[in-house]
Parts: C-alpha cells; structure tokens; sequence
C-alpha cells in the first residue's frame, strides 16, 4: 500500500512541476506587467502590425497572421478569423467593437463566460477573454438579444459584440489557451 501511495504523490509532485513550468513559460511569452508581475498582453517579439490584405478578396485570411490554430482579429476591418489546423478559415464574421481596442500582438484565451451582463449593462452569452488595456477586460461576445449594436463612445467598454451565431461559433472554437493574434 505504501508503494501505491509513493507513486501517486510521485505522479501529482511531476503534475505540478509541469503546470509550473508552463506557466512560467507562458508568463516569460507575455512579459513582465506592472510591478514585475506576469502581464496578460502581447509578446512584443510576436506583434503584427498591418497584416497585407487580398484586394480582390476582403474577406480572405491577411498574409501575415500567423500559422496554425488560432483567431484573427482585425481592429482596422472589425472581422474575425477562425482558423484551424493546415491554416484552414474555418469562419469569418464582421463584430462589432467596444470603444477600447487590444494594441496588435498576439494572446491567448485566458477566461470564459457562458452568460453574465457586459460593462454597458446588456446581458451577453459566450463571452472569451484574452487581455485587458488600462483595467478594461477585453474579449469577444454576443448580445443575449442578438443585437449587436454599436458602443456607446461615452462608455469605456472592451466587449467586441459578435451575432449570437457568430459567438456560438467562437464559444466552440476557442477554449481556454486557443491563440488571439490581433491585427491592424
């Protein structure tokens, strides 16, 4: 019995150590935040400025974006990218954005949210999250009512409102870690 119970705290010590480690990964991957504490914005090594456009195509996946799993999001366009494995658009959608936008750069999906009320008081459902700019949470969402209006510009607000089909889409698409490459 004694050597069943040695080889699970074996097992739950190495658990351990690897969540650490990739957690300082992570943490050395985004930079240090204020007062040296590990910050949830972009890698400045891995920032995307404008990333180039089809002309012909405006809806087609920007050169530039990145590889593999992920979401792209424009700030300049207002469009989303779900892209999967082999580089593939699996989806994209027009959103609509708050008053606050994510700098370009690279992030992750850090929370998520099946249903709670937005910072301009509408109830909104699928929300993900991936960063924040000056204690305003940035992420994507879709309005319970299915509207997705415009932000009040008197109201600092970083809920990007997608459809509801759009944000079951994106709810579906990007779990906790799942990539956010943001783009001019």
């Amino acid at each position: 019995m004694a050597g069943t119970s040695s080889v699970i705290v074996a097992g739950l010590t190495a658990a351990a150590l690897g969540t650490v480690g990739f957690l300082a990964h992570r943490a050395e991957e985004t930079g240090p935040g204020p007062g040296g504490k590990p910050a949830a914005h972009a890698s400045p090594a891995a920032v995307v400025t404008k990333a180039p456009r089809d002309r012909h195509n405006p809806t087609a996946l920007p050169g530039g974006s990145g590889s593999g799993e992920r979401v792209v999001y424009s700030v300049d366009d207002d469009r989303v990218w779900l892209v999967g494995a082999g580089n593939r658009v699996q989806r994209t959608f027009r959103v609509t954005p708050g008053t606050v936008d994510p700098p370009p750069g690279v992030y992750w999906v850090t929370s998520r949210s099946n249903a709670v009320t937005g910072t301009d008081g509408t109830p909104i459902e699928h929300v993900v999250r991936f960063t924040s700019v000056e204690g305003v949470v940035i992420g994507f969402s879709a309005a319970v009512d299915g509207v997705p209006r415009a932000a009040d510009p008197g109201v600092r607000t970083g809920g990007i409102r997608e459809t509801r089909r759009d944000g079951d889409a994106m709810w579906r698409f990007a779990t906790i870690g799942v990539r956010v490459v943001v783009i001019r």
